[in-house]
């Protein structure tokens, strides 16, 4: 049975009675004491019924360009020649803050104010915006209309000296009706005054920029007699038929003519006919037109049909599963203005890493964002220009009156903020899922929202994570649920909820984790073991990952050095510093580490092994695989033997077949053999070419056999120490070169420059504990040296500064006529009660060796719980592209599980063989010098470069918001047994 179709059925007949009783009304609410105009609770006035987004042949004309602009830092009325201000420009779009006028500023779940809803500080800056314009002549119109994109946080609208209306809502198009202000035959004054807060802004603490002015498109729109003022379309899909079925309503006389459906029928009527259905796979659109009498609106239409069958989310008769992310509107050089180009670039580089779907945190995007997604095709959780997480830290969400979501006074300012979120985005078909919010508590407010929502639109979903209830949505959402309570949830095992008829429906609903991974810094980790877990269990519908970008507004030090700007680069006294700084992609559009582990967990296709052959499964939930070729590599050691394309023909989606490849013989006596099979597209898309990867796997065939270590040689004592092979010691054991390259002895190291996942302020803090220890201060204590025919062992003990915990310790050295090996031995002492950052030897060569090769995998870096990206092969890098730049300096740049690897430089070259796999990290400076850096600018080459042969470190979780790293990939305390020999050509 569609369970969706009874739900909303119940829902919109018990909560229109209740909307009976509470009567919506747009006029301000009287308060306990005055208030400036901008403190209303709902001071919006004049602006028309909210529409739909159209693309119109009725005249337009851009108001966007260079304006008139007078600041007033501390309000308009702070002073006395407040009105004597000086006027200068600024650009429409933009933000203020970025062009010069006061500051942006940073603050996570705080608000920059004292909490006193709805009023905000006396000192508002504000920002008067001017500008003249001219009807053109050719202008035939009855009507004239002013729209503005987004102003924030309120703006008050006069033309030609008269008022207009006030706009409120910083996210939301609001439209005025100037026909009987507008002077048809001259120029016209249009008048913005702008404040910074404003009582919508207690709705808007959305986890961002604090950003003001008129910061998105402003536009004069003509309307000729006989104009549309709005339509809906209704584009249905039955998939046990394959008929789409289409409606389209319009508010005048119109035809609805569709050619290549061979469709001309007047609005309102219903036809039914074959179709391609519209997917996020498959974005599949139909071109049309509805034809008035005075205008002919532009219809691209995507066929498709929502709905929850059984618990599960469906569409067009198939679930699906979202690989998502969160996306803000934004850009380093200009805030939330994000032009056609930077939002198509963010979608292709989405589809390109396996991203399906995207919520629009925490507010509707601009509207391009939204026709872009259809003809790329993303699934889209269109969200509600409404958080008031400020809520949080002050407990109000328990307080009456005030909470937005449950104080009545708020009510007509919340559902005016639904209403022009669905009404100008209800005709697209990438939306599917209409969310009210985020992190606004719980309250009857929000019952209003969705009552109007249900009766409006019940062809779509909705969503809110806060009110875990569920009481007015069809699905289950949560955030930064651990791995286990997700497997709980899939299983339908959740604590219940106290009321039992809440908690049973519930139970029925689908879950969806609307934020998880949170990438702030270098992380997530786990992200493989939450997809596994999604995929196992069909009452999960995915997750939306945290977030897109990193926000760095792009800026400079005193002396010219660009850098990225988070919390507190801006003089803000109360901020949350890199907390801003938490996406997979940086600010300049550079994909992170994190995104290529995405991409790679996110693959709609998988290979599995099944000798002598392999075996492909069609993850998609629409497609077949038609649209791909599959390529595969033989490699040893790293270099390609052999390579083919595989035959796989048009597997259905959610089925598996046999992939036809012929391997060649090879010798048993080869090194590492590893069959690597890829999926590429096979045509050009809207945002790949052909050739691009979309999925690939690995299997090692043979491992490499085992290597001995270096022996043969012994040792010598001279006047200057002891001579193994080719290294020199101290008498101590301590090395001092490598065949004549001068090194700093390999010392012990326990220190990782914390990432963010590790502080303090994470859910599972690392860091307090691992100082607490000494862990960033180890201290080796040599007990005894040993020489004889074979080795150098030194043996000793590491330790910590007021700690009793340790480690027992034996290096021993062997050389042959080529080679010099080191075995590290240790043995934990004490009980430890912590995971360790890692555990490795630490050494320092010349600084021309600023070249490094290996075989292993790669190129990227790559953890214990963030591996998946990394492939088998053998890769070169230089030093400094080996650092993974994140806006707050912390380690980066691991390689994981190397086989060899060689450093070079001025004709020389340190070869390293590790017998059994290490990780290596190689840098200009110290993970102390890293660990003290603020920014990227902080960190200046030390003169040598630092190389890092570890047994291991602890992965990196996603502690920031949300779990640590699992035990699996928790470096415990053990013994460590490893080994590497050095080699210098």
């Amino acid at each position: 049975m569609n369970n969706l179709s009874a739900m909303n059925d119940r829902v919109a007949r018990d909560l229109a009675a209740t909307d009976r009783e509470r009567a919506i009304t747009h006029e301000p609410v009287p308060m306990d004491r005055p208030f400036a105009p901008y403190e209303e609770l709902f001071p919006s006035r004049g602006a028309l019924p909210p529409r739909a987004h159209a693309r119109s042949d009725a005249p337009e004309l851009s108001l966007d360009g260079t304006w008139d602009f007078r600041f007033h830092p501390a309000g308009p009325d702070a002073s006395a020649d407040a009105a004597d201000a000086e006027w200068t420009s600024i650009p429409v779009p933009s933000h203020w803050q970025l062009h010069g006028f006061g500051a942006p500023a940073y603050t996570n779940r705080a608000y920059p104010f004292p909490v006193d809803p709805p009023y905000v500080p006396a000192e508002n800056p504000t920002g008067d915006y001017r500008r003249t314009f001219a009807v053109p002549a050719e202008w035939d119109v009855e009507r004239m209309l002013l729209r503005f994109d987004g102003i924030d946080s309120i703006g008050f609208v006069r033309l030609n000296g008269q008022e207009v209306g006030v706009a409120s809502g910083s996210r939301l198009r609001h439209e005025f009706d100037v026909t009987d202000l507008v002077r048809r035959g001259g120029d016209n004054l249009l008048e913005v005054r702008v404040h910074q807060w404003s009582s919508g802004t207690y709705l808007e603490d959305q986890d961002m920029w604090w950003l003001s002015g008129i910061f998105r498109s402003v536009s004069l729109l003509g309307r000729p007699v006989g104009a549309i003022d709005d339509h809906f379309v209704h584009a249905d899909y039955d998939a046990p038929s394959g008929d789409g079925i289409l409606r389209v309503d319009a508010s005048a006389p119109a035809r609805v003519v569709v050619p290549e459906l061979g469709i001309d029928v007047a609005a309102g009527e219903t036809v039914r006919m074959p179709v391609q259905p519209w997917s996020a796979e498959e974005p599949r659109l139909y071109d049309g037109q509805l034809v008035g009498e005075g205008e002919t609106i532009a219809l691209r239409l995507g066929f498709r049909r929502v709905e929850i069958v059984d618990g599960v989310i469906r569409v067009n008769g198939a679930p699906v599963l979202f690989r998502g992310t969160n996306r803000h509107d934004y850009d380093p050089d200009t805030g939330r203005v994000v032009s056609e180009e930077r939002m198509r670039s963010d979608i292709v580089m989405m589809k390109q890493h396996n991203v399906n779907a995207v919520r629009t945190s925490h507010y509707p995007p601009a509207a391009r964002f939204l026709e872009l997604c259809d003809e790329l095709g993303l699934w889209v959780i269109d969200e509600c220009d409404f958080e008031t997480h400020g809520f949080f830290p002050v407990d109000w969400f328990h307080k009456l009156p005030g909470n937005p979501t449950e104080d009545p006074r708020w009510e007509p300012a919340l559902v005016d903020r639904m209403q022009r979120l669905v009404e100008r985005d209800k005709n697209r078909p990438s939306v599917i899922i209409w969310s009210l919010g985020n992190e606004c508590g719980t309250g009857e407010n929000l019952g209003a929202m969705a009552r109007w929502t249900k009766l409006r639109d019940p062809s779509r979903l909705l969503h809110y994570e806060r009110d875990w209830s569920c009481q007015y949505v069809d699905v289950y959402s949560r955030m930064y649920s651990t791995h286990r309570e997700l497997e709980l949830l899939g299983k339908r095992q959740e604590a219940p909820f106290p009321d039992a008829d809440l908690d049973a429906r519930r139970r029925d609903m689908p879950f969806l984790l609307c934020e998880y991974v949170h990438s702030m810094g270098n992380g997530p980790g786990g992200i493989a073991d939450y997809q596994e877990i999604f995929e196992r269990y069909p009452r999960l519908a995915g997750g939306f990952t945290w977030e897109w970008f990193d926000h760095g507004l792009r800026t400079r030090t005193a002396d010219g050095r660009e850098y990225f700007g988070y919390g507190g680069d801006f003089g803000e006294e109360r901020h949350d510093g890199n907390f801003i700084a938490d996406g997979i992609v940086f600010p300049d559009g550079t994909p992170s580490p994190a995104l290529h582990e995405l991409a790679r967990v996110f693959q709609p296709i998988a290979f599995s092994r099944t000798p002598p052959g392999v075996q492909v499964h069609n993850k998609h939930d629409h497609r077949d695989l038609s649209h791909v070729d599959v390529m595969w590599e033989l490699l040893v050691d790293g270099a390609v033997v052999d390579s083919g394309r595989g035959e796989v023909g048009a597997v259905p989606a959610g089925a598996s077949a046999p992939v036809g490849i012929e391997l060649p013989a090879l010798d048993d006596t080869s090194g590492e053999r590893v069959l690597t099979v890829r999926a590429v597209l096979s045509a050009d898309t809207g945002w790949a070419a052909a050739g691009h990867e979309v999925a690939w796997e690995q299997f090692v065939l043979a491992a490499a056999p085992e290597s001995a270590l270096a022996s043969g040689v012994s040792a010598v004592g001279d006047d200057e120490g002891i001579l193994l092979g080719a290294a020199r010691f101290t008498p101590q054991g301590r090395l001092l070169s490598l065949g004549g390259i001068e090194v700093s002895a390999p010392e012990f190291d326990t220190w990782r420059a914390v990432i963010d996942n590790d502080r303090a302020f994470s859910w599972e803090p690392r860091e307090p504990r691992w100082r607490e220890i000494g862990l960033h201060r180890p201290r080796h204590v040599v007990h005894g040296v040993t020489t004889d025919a074979e080795a150098i062992e030194v043996v000793g003990r590491l330790g910590f500064d007021g700690s009793d915990l340790g480690y027992r310790t034996r290096l021993r050295w062997t050389a042959s006529a080529d080679a010099v090996s080191l075995a590290v031995h240790a043995e934990p002492l004490g009980d430890w009660d912590v995971p360790l950052p890692r555990f490795g030897m630490r050494m320092a060569l010349p600084e021309e060796f600023a070249e490094v090769d290996w075989y292993g995998p790669g190129p990227g870096e790559a953890y214990a719980d963030s591996r998946t990206a990394a492939r088998l092969g053998r890769w070169s890098r230089g030093v400094d592209e080996m650092q993974t730049p994140y806006l707050m300096p912390q380690e980066n740049g691991n390689r994981i599980d190397a086989r060899r690897l060689a450093l070079s430089g001025a004709g020389r070259s340190l070869e390293i063989e590790a017998h059994t796999h290490v990780d290596f990290t190689v840098r200009r400076w110290t993970s102390e010098d890293l660990d003290a850096a603020q920014h990227p600018y902080d960190l200046r080459p030390s003169g040598r470069i630092w190389l890092n042969l570890d047994a291991g470190q602890s992965g990196l979780g996603s502690g920031s918001c949300g779990p640590g790293a699992l035990p699996n990939a928790q470096l415990l305390p053990r013994t460590f047994d490893y080994a590497v020999t050095f080699r210098v050509r």
